[in-house]
């Protein structure tokens, strides 16, 4: 039996295929991805952050502003609410380039925990307290 002879023209032709359908699927991926940002430096920077609930409380109301920012902004849960014992995922990536934040955690009789300056680029989570 004859073995048949390797075609060098159509395997090239399939990878190439290949590595071009790859590449398409990562530029796509890559233009739809909101959490990454462009630091100072330059740098990609991920800003998520996971935010534990340890009060013995629920947060009722939860904030977090760029540290030049002289106001709370909006509530980040919206009409939810952070039980005790329970955490939630929150993106910053906001489009302004700033790494370092403040956040609030405010409770149902209006007292609240405060932390300052912290740099939700290089974090990945926060607990209160």
């Amino acid at each position: 039996m004859e073995s048949r002879p390797h075609s060098y023209f159509r395997e090239p032709a399939f990878h190439f295929k290949t590595i071009a359908l790859a590449a398409l699927a990562a530029t796509t991926l890559a233009a739809c991805e909101p959490t990454m940002t462009t630091t100072s430096s330059g740098l990609t920077a991920n800003k998520n952050v996971l935010i534990i609930n340890n009060t013995g409380r629920t947060i009722w109301r939860f904030y977090g502003s760029p540290v030049n920012v002289n106001s709370w902004e909006e509530d980040i849960l919206g009409s939810s609410v952070l039980p005790s014992g329970s955490s939630v995922n929150i993106n910053f990536a906001d489009g302004r380039s700033a790494c370092n934040y403040d956040m609030k955690a405010e409770f149902q009789d209006g007292s609240s925990l405060i932390r300052n300056n912290v740099n939700v680029c290089a974090v990945s989570a926060v607990s209160f307290p």
